[in-house]
C-alpha cells in the first residue's frame, strides 16, 4: 500500500525498546505511520550487548536463514544511510570482511558456505590476519561480511532517528495482550496491561502490535519458544590496522573497529537471566582468544559485559503474523540480530500494510512467512496458552 494513500491515523504499537524494536519503529515511522513504542531499559539486552557482525557467510547459515540474512546485508548500506540522515550519528558501518580459519583443507571444504567466500592458503591466511596461530593452515575470505559498532553507535543512532521521525516512547512493562473472540473462534488484539515506571497500571487499546521483546517475548506469549541464551564478551585494545578483518574462529570471533578496539566473544550459556559475569565465562574467552590470535592477549584490557540472546529452538527467527489477528512478531533472532535488523523492518512494514488485494513487489516475504512462522513447532498449534487479561 502506498504511504500517500493511507490515512494519517493509522497507528501501531512497537512492544520492546531493544534494536529490533527501535528499527522496527524506525521504519515504520519513515513510512508515515504513527508508532508507540513502549519499553523497559534493559541494558543487558541483545542490542546493547551485541559485537555487530554482519557475517552469514562465515556464520555458514543455510536454507531460508541464509537467503533472508543476504537480503537483509544488500539492504545494509541504505538501511545505515536512512539511520544516520534521520539521526545525524554515524552507526559504526563497516565492510570489512571476515575470515574464517580452518585447521585442515578438509574441514574449510566441508564447510556450508564455501563456495561462497574465497580460498586462503597460509600465507594468504597471515596476510589477511597479521598473527594468527599457527594451527590454522587455511582459511576462506567473506570480503561480503561487515559490521555495525551496535554497543556504541547503532543503538544510540536508532533511538534519535525514532525520536526524529516522532516515534512516541514510553517507559513500562507489557503485562498482558488483551482480545476478543468472534463466533468462529478467531482472536483478535485489542490492547494490552501496561505497568508504568511509576507503578501504575493501565489498559491501553490498540489494533496493531509488533512484539519485539527479544529474550523476555515468552513471558508475554508463552506458546512462542523464545529463551535466553546468555553471551560474555570483553574487549581489547590493538594498535590500529593490527586487524582489519573480522576473524572468525572455532568458538571464539574478533571484531575489530576502526579505532583498534576489539570485541571478543562470545559465551553461549544457558543459564536463563542469571545476570552478570563469570570467571569461567571468561577465561574461557581468553583462552579462546589465545588460541586464535596469541598476539591479541598482549593488548590491554578495555571492559567487559554480557547479554541474553533470544534463541528458538531451531535458532532462527519468529517473524510476521502472531497467534493474535493484528498481532506481528519480529523476535527470536539469536546471534544474527543485527545482520537480520534492517530486513526485518521491512518484512514487518509489508505485513502490516498488506491488504486483501496483496501489495506489488512483496512477493518476496511469502516464503519467510512461511520458514519463520510462530506456530512452527507445534504439529498443532494452540492458543490455549494465551494469557488474557
Amino acid at each position: 500500500m502506498n504511504p500517500l494513500h493511507r490515512s494519517r491515523q493509522q497507528q501501531v504499537l512497537v512492544l520492546g525498546g531493544g534494536l529490533m524494536g527501535l528499527a522496527v519503529a524506525h521504519g515504520l515511522a519513515r513510512h508515515g505511520w504513527s508508532v508507540h513504542l513502549l519499553r523497559c531499559v534493559r541494558r543487558e539486552a541483545a542490542g546493547f550487548a551485541a559485537a555487530g557482525m554482519l557475517a552469514p557467510h562465515a556464520e555458514g547459515l543455510g536454507g531460508p536463514l541464509l537467503t533472508l540474512a543476504q537480503r537483509s546485508l544488500r539492504m545494509i548500506p541504505a538501511w545505515v544511510g536512512a539511520v544516520e540522515e534521520d539521526s545525524g550519528l554515524p552507526c559504526g558501518w563497516l565492510p570489512c570482511g571476515t575470515v574464517a580459519p580452518f585447521t585442515s583443507e578438509a574441514q574449510r571444504q566441508a564447510f556450508p558456505t564455501a563456495a561462497l567466500g574465497h580460498p586462503l592458503d597460509r600465507a594468504a591466511l597471515e596476510t589477511e590476519a597479521p598473527g594468527i596461530s599457527p594451527a590454522f593452515i587455511c582459511g576462506l575470505l567473506f570480503p561480503q561480511d561487515g559490521q555495525l559498532d551496535s554497543r556504541r553507535r547503532l543503538m544510540a543512532a536508532l533511538e534519535r532517528a525514532c525520536r526524529r521521525r516522532g516515534v512516541y516512547f514510553e517507559e513500562g512493562v507489557v503485562e498482558r495482550l488483551c482480545w476478543d473472540e468472534d463466533g468462529s473462534g478467531h482472536r483478535h488484539l485489542v490492547g494490552l496491561a501496561l505497568r508504568t515506571d511509576d507503578g501504575a497500571r493501565r489498559q491501553l487499546p490498540c489494533g496493531q502490535a509488533v512484539l519485539c521483546c527479544g529474550a523476555w517475548s515468552q513471558q508475554l506469549l508463552p506458546q512462542v519458544p523464545v529463551t535466553p541464551v546468555k553471551g560474555q564478551m570483553f574487549s581489547v585494545q590493538a594498535p590500529r590496522q593490527a586487524l582489519r578483518r573480522v576473524l572468525f574462529g572455532p568458538g571464539t570471533y574478533l571484531v575489530p573497529r576502526q579505532d583498534g578496539l576489539v570485541v571478543v566473544g562470545a559465551t553461549t550459556e544457558q543459564v536463563g537471566f542469571t545476570p552478570g559475569l563469570t570467571p569461567m565465562g571468561q577465561s574461557r574467552l581468553e583462552q579462546g582468544l589465545r588460541q586464535l590470535l596469541p598476539a591479541a592477549t598482549r593488548w590491554p584490557p578495555m571492559e567487559r559485559w554480557y547479554g541474553f540472546r533470544p534463541c528458538t529452538g531451531d535458532q532462527q527467527p519468529v517473524l510476521g503474523p502472531g497467534p493474535l489477528a493484528g498481532l506481528v512478531m519480529a523476535t527470536g533472532h539469536h546471534r544474527n540480530g543485527v545482520l537480520l535488523a534492517a530486513v526485518t523492518a521491512e518484512l514487518t512494514r509489508v505485513v502490516l500494510e498488506a491488504d486483501p488485494g496483496g501489495c506489488h513487489n512483496t512477493s518476496w516475504v511469502a516464503p519467510f512467512l512461511h520458514a519463520f512462522r510462530w506456530n512452527r513447532f507445534s504439529p498443532a498449534p494452540a492458543q490455549a496458552s494465551l494469557r488474557q487479561a
